[in-house]
């Protein structure tokens, strides 16, 4: 018994990011293709409850969504200051997380400065009003010895249909756009299609690396 438990700690401690405790890059793929085979076109399937079509929630409150959040001029910090208080932040802005996410939110550190969220359901206004006040309370927070850090969030849809390359490009692109609009921003790539910002491209194949 004792072994077994030794074990399962250790296959805990496998899919945790060593230096702040969130699931780590190799965990990611699972949650995410997880999601989008339990994705199915809305009235279609049990989750309508036998309810009509029209009485059923509206697909948008059902949407999941990927964020990519990255913190901002973090080579500057790390040379400045060093890795050590470079490290800190970067646990500092996990413990962050932790703590402006809800319990079924996936949280994981893709490496580096770069971190990702798989949000449960929620309407696009509620996603990107998480996302901002996340990117608020990074923005209030005095780190010690650095002082103000910011972050920047790209985050998309996850949708019927998308496949995970497709939906990770999309959140990054909409990353990229925020980082080369002035940084400590969020945004959110379907709104950026909409409004012409970003132009809609043709399928993502899986086979493209993108982290």
């Amino acid at each position: 018994e004792r072994i077994m438990g030794n074990c399962l700690a250790l296959l805990d401690y496998s899919e945790l990011d060593t230096l702040t405790g969130l699931l780590n890059r190799k965990t990611f793929d699972v949650f995410l293709i997880r999601i989008l085979s339990r994705l199915h076109v809305p009235g279609d399937g049990p989750d309508g409850g036998g309810l009509p079509r029209r009485r059923q929630p509206q697909p948008e409150v059902r949407d999941h969504w990927l964020a990519v959040v990255d913190i901002d001029h973090f080579k500057r910090v790390n040379d400045t200051f060093g890795h050590l208080i470079g490290d800190e932040v970067l646990l500092l802005v996990a413990n962050m997380m932790k703590e402006s996410f809800r319990a079924q939110d996936k949280l994981f550190r893709f490496g580096g400065e770069e971190f990702v969220v798989l949000l449960k359901p929620a309407t696009a206004a509620n996603a990107r009003m998480v996302f901002d006040r996340f990117r608020r309370r990074i923005e209030g927070y005095a780190f010690p010895q650095v002082g103000q850090v910011t972050i920047s969030i790209g985050f998309a849809r996850i949708g019927v249909g998308d496949s995970p390359t497709a939906v990770i490009y999309n959140a990054d692109e909409a990353l990229y756009w925020a980082k080369h609009h002035g940084r400590n921003r969020v945004a959110h790539y379907e709104a950026l299609i909409a409004g012409g910002e970003l132009q809609p491209r043709g399928p993502v194949g899986s086979d493209v690396e993108l982290f």
